[in-house]
């Protein structure tokens, strides 16, 4: 039997989670996030809190009508923040607004490469946890970095696999394989994931779950991939737990060679 995914002292038995940016309208979000199994869904406070437009029109329902939070875990996001201040301002709306202490810290230093900065993800990390929000921190894959973010009370880290939206999968596996050696709190692989592969990849490593929108929303078919990501995630963590054979350099015959009939 596994054990859950535990998060700030609360049970998921998904271990992936799925943003809600860049789908072609609101059906498409809902149809892939149910599709995904998702429980915890992550969400920028412009689109939590403002009515969403699409072909070209005003639409009636929000974001938050569509996965209402009695549903599903609602993650707001600090997407777009460049420094501690814009992003501590935006955690504080989101706990005025929607009633949680959860987020996913997010403060990018480049806007072309959307690597996070780190002094200022650390202070802005810092700063919350003190005000009693639980912080799920994306980072880079930089151990010292990620150990930093845990001991300053994050209660997930989550680094990046390779840039956001980037599609590229796990470019630096055993930097990811360092953070979960020395870490004590939940690690899920944020960024970067272009296909199930990618996702069972992560799982496989030993990651907690993965973090994951572009991957989904800019498939051809996004309602499609979100079931492939689904069962690549719950496929890569049998994986772990099955633990893998020993990989070896030499063939090793599957069938028995005593009794053999012709030597």
């Amino acid at each position: 039997m596994d054990r859950p995914l535990r998060i700030a002292g609360r049970d998921y038995q998904s271990r992936l989670l799925i943003g809600t940016g860049k789908y072609r309208d609101l059906e498409e979000t809902q149809r892939a996030v149910e599709a995904s199994g998702a429980e915890i869904v992550t969400m920028a406070m412009r689109r939590a809190t403002l009515p969403v437009k699409g072909a070209g029109e005003q639409e009636e329902a929000s974001l938050l009508e569509c996965l209402p939070p009695e549903r599903y875990t609602i993650l707001p996001n600090t997407a777009g923040c460049y420094d501690a201040e814009s992003a501590l301002r935006t955690c504080r709306l989101a706990r005025e607004l929607l009633e949680t202490d959860l987020v996913k810290l997010e403060v990018l230093g480049d806007r072309e490469t959307l690597h996070p900065d780190i002094p200022e993800t650390l202070r802005a990390a810092k700063q919350l946890v003190r005000e009693g929000f639980h912080v799920l921190a994306y980072t880079n894959d930089d151990p010292v970095a990620a150990r930093r973010l845990e001991e300053l009370g994050c209660v997930a880290v989550m680094p990046m696999g390779a840039p956001i939206g980037s599609g590229l999968g796990i470019r630096n596996p055993l930097n990811i394989l360092k953070i979960l050696d020395q870490a004590s709190v939940p690690i899920l692989v944020d960024a970067g994931v272009g296909t199930a592969s990618d996702a069972a990849f992560a799982m496989e490593l030993g990651c907690d779950a993965v973090l994951m929108n572009t991957a989904i929303a800019a498939a051809r078919e996004p309602v499609r991939m979100a079931v492939a990501m689904r069962q690549a995630v719950q496929a890569g963590r049998q994986a772990y737990l099955a633990g893998r054979m020993r990989a070896r350099f030499t063939g090793s015959p599957s069938s028995p060679s005593g009794g053999l009939l012709v030597p």
